[in-house]
Order: C-alpha cells, then sequence, then structure tokens
C-alpha cells in the first residue's frame, strides 16, 4: 500500500430499506489505519481465547460470553464513530469494554472476580461498563438494552451534543416485543438512535430460519431505514457507520 492512503474495494454490495444512496464500494484507507484495525482485532481474538481457555478451567465464575468471530463489527464502527457517541450493547461485551479504553488487564480482572475489574469483579461477563467512554454496558437480559439505548439518544437529543446512541442486539433478540415499542419510541421523537442487529445466525443454538419469519432483519423496522452490510469486513462496516 506504500505510505499513502489506498483504496480498498469491498466484494459484497450493501442491502438498503427506505435509502435512496449507499456508501461506496471502495474505501480510502491508510496503512497506519489498517495496522490499527488488525492490530485491536487480534488483541480482542487473543483475549477472548484466553477468557474461553480460563472459563473452560472453571477460573471464571457464571457466564462467559465471547466476542471472537465479530470483532470487525466493534472495530469498524468504532472506526466510523466517536467515544463522543454512546454504545449499548448484549452480553457478548468484552471487545467493547477494550475497544471503549479498557485493557485486556482490566477485562480479564473482571471476569475473574478481581478488584481490578471495572465492577471491581463484582459484574463479570455480562455487565461490562465505561460510562468515562460513554459505554453503558452488557445486558444480560436479552433484548433489554434496546429501550436503554432509546433512553440513552433521548439524553443526546436533550443535551444537543450532536452524538448518537448505537444500541446492538444479536438475532436471537431481534423478536423482542421491547426492541418494537423502543423503535416506534425513538421514530415518534426524531431520536438520534440506530439500532444494529449482530446477525451470527443462531441464537442459543436456534436457526434465524426456524425463529424468525422474516430474517431480513435490516428491514424489520417497517417506516425505519435500515442498511445491511458485510459483518465480516471491518471497511464495509466503517463505511457503513
Amino acid at each position: 500500500l506504500g505510505w499513502g492512503p489506498a483504496a480498498a474495494d469491498r466484494k459484497k454490495p450493501y442491502l438498503l430499506h427506505k435509502l435512496e444512496s449507499e456508501p461506496p464500494m471502495t474505501a480510502e484507507v491508510t496503512r497506519d489505519e489498517l495496522l490499527g484495525y488488525y492490530s485491536l482485532m487480534f488483541r480482542m481474538r487473543r483475549m477472548e481465547i484466553s477468557a474461553d481457555t480460563l472459563y473452560k478451567a472453571k477460573h471464571v465464575k457464571g457466564f462467559c460470553h465471547l466476542y471472537d468471530g465479530q470483532e470487525a463489527i466493534c472495530v469498524g464502527m468504532e472506526a466510523g464513530a466517536t467515544w463522543g457517541d454512546s454504545v449499548v450493547t448484549s452480553y457478548r461485551d468484552h471487545a467493547w469494554q477494550l475497544s471503549r479504553g479498557d485493557t485486556v488487564k482490566g477485562v480479564l480482572c473482571e471476569l475473574l472476580g478481581k478488584q481490578g475489574g471495572c465492577a471491581k469483579g463484582m459484574g463479570g461477563s455480562m455487565h461490562m461498563y465505561k460510562a468515562d467512554a460513554n459505554f453503558y454496558g452488557g445486558n444480560g437480559i436479552v433484548g433489554s438494552q434496546a429501550p436503554l439505548g432509546a433512553g440513552i439518544a433521548f439524553a443526546h437529543k436533550f443535551a444537543g451534543d450532536g452524538c448518537c446512541s448505537f444500541a446492538l442486539y444479536g438475532d436471537g433478540a431481534a423478536n423482542q416485543g421491547q426492541l418494537f415499542e423502543a423503535l416506534n419510541m425513538a421514530a415518534l421523537l426524531q431520536l438520534p438512535l440506530v439500532y444494529v442487529c449482530e446477525n451470527n445466525q443462531y441464537g442459543m443454538g436456534t436457526s434465524k430460519k426456524r425463529s424468525s419469519a422474516n430474517d431480513d432483519y435490516y428491514t424489520r423496522g417497517g417506516y425505519v431505514p435500515g442498511i445491511k452490510c458485510d459483518g465480516m469486513n471491518v471497511l464495509s462496516v466503517r463505511e457503513c457507520t
């Protein structure tokens, strides 16, 4: 790539719902940016593999929900957002905690019940948070982050700070009633809110084809615009964000 910016082509097109235009099929990116994305995704992967090993050795008490395989979503979104924008997510939250400025040591301390964790070891896997970086955590109840994301977006609108709220959920939470209630309220109030469905094809071992009558989740907002991007491509996610 040399030392200047280069254009990287994407392989999979975006799919649009109620949108007239899509992001460009090429993304301008520098060598340093690519190295930064790779370095962060690599640290996330190694951290999650280490957490998996610790969990299987029974050093992690309670649940341990891993994010390995989905790192490009987190890193791509962070590349397109700022820490002024808020994030609230599901219980797969370790990588988001790292991306918002915590350390691998801090995440593992929380998993192991040590005082050096963000909740002094009392929250564990599903309850990471970093309020000073506008990360409002993992949430242990499926879909519970959807209305929280709307509330955070309302706070941004009330403050007039020009930032937005990202609320992430998995395909397993896509049929939760609270998601659609919060979506309706957000549309009525014109809140600066982006719902992100991290579709990994299965919710608790159940295929999306068996759980959802319509698994084109980007269209499920109905009256709200949607877009589908390649969650395995960090540049695709960045440009979408």
